[in-house]
């Protein structure tokens, strides 16, 4: 049976955070966890705390969210993470907006938490997502395979209340979900025809070093910014290591 708002929340592994996701989404008319076949407690946790679940195999995240927009009936959908919160003032914004009916998708930023300390800058900040979509006036460009790209009928609009992002945990999440961005990025470059030239693995790591550090003032994170414009400059320059590998490796 169609509802007004469905929240729909992709998971694999994600025991930790279903429960607690769950609960922050509890004002929307359903919640459906579209599960990767994970291999821990997450299916029957949500389960546990009221939630439905349906399971589908991963290819990739757009096609992911497209097979998820394909089976849920709902005029509108509600992506949500699972390490994301939402909260009763965003239930009342998203309420509003989509009775207005003027725009058919709208971008919500979030408030993320890197290593446990909330960024406001760096980048991280508003860091908008395009993530209420109505069902049948959306879908995901299926060449976007991360960073997802979504075909939305008209000009979406901006939510102001964020959603709270529990992002990187950990050092170690942070360096593996970065070494996966650096294969998927460094593959475009390639498909693009980009080059790996000597001097861009001293200019690109130090462009991304001052976009992040000056241009999206990281410096006002302390030395929190000043560590996450370091890194992000040296995945930049892990990006071209790649590009070459992959360079040497073309047949």
């Amino acid at each position: 049976m169609s509802v007004e708002l469905a929240a729909v929340i992709l998971t694999y592994n994600e025991a930790e955070n279903v429960t607690a996701c769950i609960d922050s989404l509890r004002w929307t008319d359903r919640i459906v966890v579209f599960d990767s076949l994970s291999q821990d407690e997450t299916v029957a946790r949500a389960h546990a705390a009221g939630a439905e679940v349906i399971q589908h195999a991963f290819e990739d995240y757009a096609r992911q969210r497209e097979a998820a927009l394909q089976a849920v009936d709902a005029e509108w959908i509600l992506f949500v993470d699972a390490d994301e919160r939402s909260s009763e003032e965003q239930a009342a914004e998203i309420r509003t907006l989509i009775r207005s009916g003027e725009h058919n998708g709208y971008w919500i930023p979030r408030h993320n938490y890197i290593f446990g300390k909330l960024t406001r800058h760096t980048g991280w900040y508003p860091d908008y997502q395009l993530r209420l979509l109505r069902r049948s006036k959306a879908h995901y460009d299926m060449e976007r395979q991360v960073h997802e790209l979504v075909n939305l009928e008209g000009e979406p609009g901006y939510l102001k209340t964020p959603f709270i992002h529990y992002n990187y945990t950990s050092f170690a999440q942070f360096r593996a979900k970065q070494r996966r961005y650096v294969q998927y990025d460094a593959r475009m470059l390639q498909q693009q025809g980009i080059q790996p030239k000597p001097h861009k693995f001293i200019t690109q790591p130090a462009r991304q070093f001052i976009w992040r550090f000056v241009t999206l003032e990281g410096y006002r994170d302390g030395w929190h910014g000043l560590r996450l414009s370091l890194l992000m400059a040296w995945y930049e320059f892990q990006k071209y290591v790649h590009l070459r590998r992959l360079e040497r490796d073309r047949p």
